[in-house]
């Protein structure tokens, strides 16, 4: 027996899926006692599923979600467009078409995750979302179940890799804040607009997602303060060196009297810090 599932998107991240479901395919039937068959991915357009088909990708690809939603046989959808729209819409669609649902996209979840647990809960589906938060790193995974039974009074973490690689190349090789964004963004780390990534915001959505795995609490993204990395300098660098400290921008959530604090922003870090080390 196969379980179909329905990709929407298929970018650097989705087009990836394939080769895992491969790779992994025996641990996945050993787990599930089922084969995982993708069934359907929808595309932007037809120009984009013409070039996709001639790239030699031999998938069934659609323009039209409805034709996903619409097929009794798939069971999952997975979401990997990114943004809040039209992925909010086709999420709630398919949750309300009692499917369950994955997705790694942290601005929808951060903004919308509440209402969207609810209705996956009320519809009795599942909806998933380990990715959008450490995706190499099952940390949500480990507060929810792992840790449930503990305490946890503050969590501190490197949350964006983009940010983290430029100032890796900041600290380790002297570049300037230009440099490091350029390679960055001809590597295919940050975006043409990498205002989300360089300006704390992409770590701010983390850190909502967090609190709620964390503390079991619901903050809002206005009310985590973020500064971001544009404007730390070679000086800056140079100046924390001398003093025994790398420049981190670190993602903080903990506990305070009044509830819960959460912030985004370029932090000193001692050499013998556990976070000092994340590189690249």
């Amino acid at each position: 027996m196969s379980i179909k599932i329905g990709l929407l998107g298929f970018g650097t991240v989705a087009s990836g899926i394939p080769f895992l479901l491969k790779e992994n395919g025996e641990k996945v039937l050993a787990a599930s006692r089922d084969q995982l068959e993708i069934a359907k991915v929808l595309v932007k357009d037809d120009e984009e599923k013409n070039r996709l088909i001639a790239a030699g990708n031999d998938y069934n690809f659609v323009t039209n979600v409805d034709e996903i939603l619409n097929d009794e046989e798939i069971q999952i959808v997975v979401e990997l467009m990114g943004r809040i729209e039209p992925a909010r819409t086709f999420i709630t669609k398919a949750l309300e078409a009692g499917k369950n649902v994955v997705s790694a996209n942290k601005d929808l979840i951060a903004t919308h995750g509440k209402e969207l647990i609810a209705l996956a809960q009320d519809k009795g589906v599942a909806f998933y979302y380990e990715a959008a938060v450490a995706g190499g790193i099952p940390i949500l995974r480990t507060l929810a179940n792992s840790l449930t039974s503990d305490k946890v009074t503050r969590i501190l973490g490197v949350l964006n890799g983009t940010s983290n690689f430029m100032m890796t190349k900041m600290v380790d090789e002297g570049w300037s804040y230009e440099d490091a964004l350029k390679t960055a963004q001809e590597l295919g780390y940050a975006e043409s607009d990498p205002t989300n990534d360089v300006e704390g915001i992409d770590a701010a959505y983390k850190a909502v997602i967090l609190s709620q795995f964390g503390f079991g609490a619901t903050i809002d993204f206005d009310d985590v303060s973020h500064k971001g990395i544009t404007n730390i300098s070679t000086d800056d660098v140079a100046v924390a060196q001398e003093l025994g400290y790398v420049i981190k921008l670190v993602g903080d959530v903990r506990e305070v009297e009044s509830g819960i604090s959460a912030e985004v922003s370029p932090t000193f870090l001692p050499k013998n810090h556990p976070l000092a080390s994340v590189n690249d």
